[in-house]
């Protein structure tokens, strides 16, 4: 049977901003993180992370890195009584000097790749799904551009986003949250 998705950045909305995360011990959960993920639990919702990591195109970190630090996550939010039903990362850039990474791909947000991908394989309710992230021009954007709504939080570069782009925004968010919890509540209110 399909369920409805919550579609979850990672740096900014569930884990703390801080660059590049290039080893797994820089990972440390965002207060409120693991409530939430709970709660989509709860709710029998797909709690699915979303994530460029761009740092692997750049030479900062390898796929190995990132698949560590995502097990970090999962061990943390585990720890929490949480659990996540899907993880999917695009390590592309088009400024790569690597060619295996240099490409104009379709898995990069604000494009859809990652979400379809999910979909094939947690048979997710796409027209009832909702994306949460810190970033309008890749998460909010690619809810917008598969027709689901998009949170935008205040943690991570939320804050400074909205402040200093929102007068651009081509359709504003649906919701803007205080952080990933709030969300969360929002979603489930509705």
């Amino acid at each position: 049977m399909k369920k409805p998705a919550v579609f979850l950045d990672r740096d900014g909305t569930l884990t703390e901003e801080v660059g590049y995360v290039n080893h797994p011990d820089r990972l440390h959960l965002l207060p409120g993180a693991a409530e939430a993920v709970r709660r989509i639990n709860a709710m029998e919702w797909r709690a699915i992370v979303i994530t460029n990591q761009a740092g692997v195109a750049r030479g900062y970190m390898s796929e190995d890195v990132v698949r560590e630090t995502m097990k970090r996550l999962e061990a943390l939010l585990a720890e929490e009584g949480a659990r996540l039903d899907g993880i999917y990362f695009c390590p592309h850039h088009l400024s790569s000097q690597d060619a295996r990474y240099a490409l104009d791909c379709a898995c990069r947000k604000p494009r859809r790749g990652l979400v379809d991908a999910a979909c094939r394989e947690h048979e997710i309710d796409l027209a009832r799904s909702v994306a949460v992230g810190d970033k309008y021009y890749s998460d909010v954007a690619l809810a917008h551009g598969i027709g689901i709504p998009g949170i935008l939080v205040l943690t991570g570069y939320g804050l400074g986003e909205r402040e200093n782009q929102s007068r651009d925004w081509p359709r504003q968010p649906e919701y803007i949250a205080r952080d990933v919890l709030d969300a969360v509540r929002w979603i489930s209110e509705q």
